[in-house]
């Protein structure tokens, strides 16, 4: 059975930006994993919110909305959430396909 794509429409302009862009993603993923294990909450909080800012910038809502659900999760002291959530996150970043539209 094939994995299924979240296709993501991109301004080809930001196309040199965009393997960076989710390079860092991922790092945020091994932090927020990292701080979950800790019940770090500031930190899960501080990476969400900043999750929540920059993925509506490039085109990835789905990125804004999960960082919003993790702040909000870690502004509740809500592992459980946060860990979901991290776990949307990381299988939307592995099962993302950009396509790149000339404007």
């Amino acid at each position: 059975m094939s994995e299924e794509k979240i296709v993501v429409h991109i301004d080809i302009d930001l196309e040199d930006l965009i393997p960076g862009f989710l390079d860092n993603r991922q790092k945020d993923i091994r932090n927020l994993e990292s701080a979950l294990q800790e019940n770090d909450f500031e930190t899960l909080r501080s990476i969400g919110h900043n999750l929540k800012g920059v993925g509506g910038g490039y085109g990835f809502s789905g990125i804004t909305e999960m960082g919003a659900e993790i702040e909000k999760g870690a502004k509740a002291s809500d592992p459980e959430s946060v860990s979901d959530n991290v776990k949307k996150l990381s299988h939307y970043l592995s099962s993302v396909e950009i396509i790149y539209d000339e404007v």
